[in-house]
């Protein structure tokens, strides 16, 4: 059976410099490092106590009323790492529990997938080398 640990929390904001910079004076947090998303949105990455905290720049709403926005703001997802992520996606599968999408490279050493918990709330597993 694989291991696991917690990893992060995983906030969204329209304007997540000045989320972070909020974190960064109320609580001491430390800030990592900014960069953009594959997709162009800014993103945040701070230390507060030892836990990371990720913020990401909400995505623009989708032009049809229909189609809801992937995430809104607030609480996006936590992360949970593990040290072997195929065999926790396939126990996890096996114990009926629903992902959202696939395995998959964000960045070199990298893997992860989401899953739903309970109240329609994200998990992400990763993996790093």
């Amino acid at each position: 059976m694989p291991n696991y640990w917690y990893d992060h929390v995983h906030l969204m904001s329209p304007d997540p410099v000045a989320t972070a910079q909020f974190y960064e004076k109320m609580f001491d947090a430390e800030k990592v490092g900014t960069r953009e998303t594959s997709d162009g949105r800014t993103a945040v990455e701070l230390k507060l106590s030892g836990s990371r905290v990720l913020v990401t720049q909400r995505q623009a709403p989708a032009e049809s009323a229909s189609t809801p926005p992937v995430t809104g703001g607030g609480l996006d997802h936590f992360g949970i790492k593990t040290d072997n992520l195929e065999a926790a996606v396939a126990d996890l599968k096996a114990k009926g529990v629903k992902f959202r999408d696939e395995i998959r490279v964000i960045r070199p050493g990298v893997k992860i997938c989401f899953m739903w918990a309970p109240d329609n709330v994200l998990i992400e597993l990763l993996e790093t080398a």
